[in-house]
């Protein structure tokens, strides 16, 4: 029996491959599209059992020839470009790829563990799994609340009408190791980093939507807490559809600082406040894009209630705690 990671080259993806090596799991069916193939890296460190580009692995699914092979399906394979404006690509490879997902886990009875995203929220305040606050700004979001809403309507409010374990994860500002190949859609904290060691400085946005400068506020969720979810869900089989971040918003600011600082103490330097790291040019703000005006959102924050609810106890990493691992991983 397989365990199937779609998106397996990609960030999210290639973390998963690597918690579920650790955990002695090594029949791993490694799906994803490599047309970029620098993703291929990702995974030089893991151990799969097979490799399936994802045309080849859909028709393996709709033809029947995993049948009864599947342990489990943990659905990372998106187009995750925000900035994408072809809806048709996008619904193609992130609703119509999900549903026929769904229709063979339903069918098999065996888990699937997708990821959504907080895009589906949009501009609003109030981020909860509650239809009434879901109006995604881009068609990325919408092909992610779509999928959402089939997946309510086939396994009911409870996961309780459908025999199979069915879940999925609104991912908030994900940030950490292996997503070097995502260029311009890699976390700021990436880009800081490699802005921090190639010039002494960082950039971030000047004020926009009633923020001040570098005041916008996200959830920045640790990848290494995002794993530690699925494979809870993994082991434990509860279903719904869940918040995934912090449950605290924090600043760009205090990423960039945070970011900052980690490189300051390898290079046996004080931490510097975001005060002082403005007054000394090292914090920069440049123009809000004309491009993302009314498609932005300016403020994250998940509200964890459903997640705590079903029995999730564990603690989530600050900006501060998570980014100085990551600096650690990036400078190796």
């Amino acid at each position: 029996m397989y365990y199937v990671v779609t998106g397996a080259c990609g960030f999210i993806g290639a973390n998963l491959v690597k918690a579920l090596n650790e955990r002695g799991v090594t029949d791993v069916i490694a799906v994803d599209n490599l047309t970029k193939a620098d993703k291929f890296l990702n995974l030089t460190d893991c151990e799969i059992a097979d490799y399936l580009d994802k045309r080849e692995f859909l028709e393996m699914v709709e033809h029947g020839q995993l049948d009864g092979s599947v342990e489990a399906i943990l659905h990372e394979g998106a187009c995750s470009d925000t900035m994408e404006t072809d809806g048709r690509y996008m619904m193609a490879n992130n609703y119509r790829y999900s549903e026929t997902l769904l229709d063979f886990c339903l069918e098999q009875e065996v888990p699937l563990l997708y990821a959504s995203s907080a895009s589906v929220y949009g501009g609003g305040g109030v981020f909860r799994e509650e239809r009434e606050f879901e109006a995604p700004l881009n068609v990325y979001g919408y092909s992610k609340f779509l999928f959402d809403q089939v997946v309510r309507r086939r396994i009911g409010p409870a996961g309780d009408e459908t025999d199979s374990q069915v879940a999925g994860f609104r991912y908030f500002n994900v940030y950490g190791p292996r997503e070097q190949h995502k260029g311009r859609m890699a976390s700021v904290a990436f880009h800081h980093f490699n802005q921090y060691r190639a010039s002494g400085k960082v950039k971030l946005f000047e004020g926009y939507g009633g923020y001040g400068n570098g005041e916008q506020r996200r959830d920045f969720v640790y990848v290494g807490d995002v794993v530690k979810v699925n494979m809870d869900f993994l082991e434990s089989r509860r279903s719904g559809i869940f918040n995934l971040g912090t449950g605290r918003a924090q600043s760009f600011n205090e990423l960039a600082a945070a970011t900052v600082n980690a490189c300051r103490a390898l290079e046996d330097k004080p931490a510097l406040s975001v005060a002082e790291l403005v007054a000394q040019g090292i914090i920069e703000y440049i123009p809000f894009p004309d491009a993302l005006k009314g498609k932005y959102q300016s403020f994250t924050e998940a509200d964890l209630s459903q997640l705590r609810r079903v029995g999730y106890k564990s603690a989530f990493a600050s900006v501060e705690e998570g980014v100085a691992d990551y600096v650690k991983w990036l400078a190796r």
